[in-house]
Formats: C-alpha cells, structure tokens, sequence
C-alpha cells in the first residue's frame, strides 16, 4: 500500500483545526481509556488499520489489560466491560453503523444512567472525531507506525 497524499502538509490550517477538536474532545471528563476503547471499537468496524495501531499502542502503554483489548470485537458477549463501557460501545457502533442502525432509541437511552447530558455529546464527538479519522486516514492511505503492517 502506497500513500496517497500528506494531507497535513497540504492542508495544515484545516488539520489543525480537526486536532484542536481532537484535543478538546480528549480532555473531556469521560475518561482517556474509556475514549481509547471506543475508538479501537470504531475502527474494527471501519478497518482502520493505522487508527487502530495507534489507539492499542496508546491503550497498551497506558497499562491496559490484554484481554480487553483483544475482546474488544467481542464487547457483547465478554463480561469484562463495566457497564459504563458496554453503554458507550454500544452507542459508538450504533453511530459507525448509522446508515443501518439509525441511531436506535435502546442505544441511546443506554447512555441515561452513565453519562449526564454533557457527557453524551462528548462520547458522540469522540465517536465522529475516530470516524473521521478513520475515513481521512483510509482515504489518503496513511501508512502505520508498525512496520508489519504497512503492507
């Protein structure tokens, strides 16, 4: 896989402004691991393969166990997610899959017992920032870090 085009270089000022609400959206009070388990989740869906070998380096150096982050494709059935963590994956692939789930209702009132009303636009935020990451990246065919994986 070759690059396509340095989008940064190109276009700073507008990749600027996305890391600046990336930035913002990353000092919210939901939590770094919590938010770094949502974007691994949304980029399985999309096949990001540079998103996601950023974010499970990020989630591995910060001490995160191994079997959540490999049972991540697996949130439903795993019981090792709290339910904080179950509401706020399942409301990021509800919005990933939006052309197909429409945002369901069950999804969304998940969130009610975990997140105050501030908390909800901050988690769906952070679940269109990692999309749009995703579709930038893939876009432009950022290669990853790990070599191995540059194709």
């Amino acid at each position: 896989m070759t690059a396509r085009l340095d989008y940064y270089a190109t276009s700073p000022v507008l990749l600027g402004k996305m890391l600046d609400l990336e930035q913002a959206v990353m000092t919210d009070g939901l939590g770094h691991g919590l938010l770094e388990l949502v974007k691994i989740r949304v980029s399985q869906i999309n096949g990001c393969v540079f998103c996601l070998d950023m974010h499970l380096r990020i989630l591995q150096q910060a001490g995160e166990r191994t079997d959540r982050i490999v049972l991540l494709s697996a949130w439903q059935e795993a019981t090792i997610y709290t339910p904080r963590e179950r509401a706020a994956l399942a409301w990021a692939e509800a919005l990933t899959r939006i052309a197909t789930t429409h945002a369901p209702d069950m999804a969304y009132e998940g969130l009610r017992g975990h997140f105050s009303d501030e908390g909800i636009v901050q988690l769906t935020m952070a679940i269109v920032m990692i999309n749009s990451w995703n579709r930038l990246v893939m876009g432009f065919r950022s290669l990853p870090r790990a070599p191995g994986l540059r194709g």
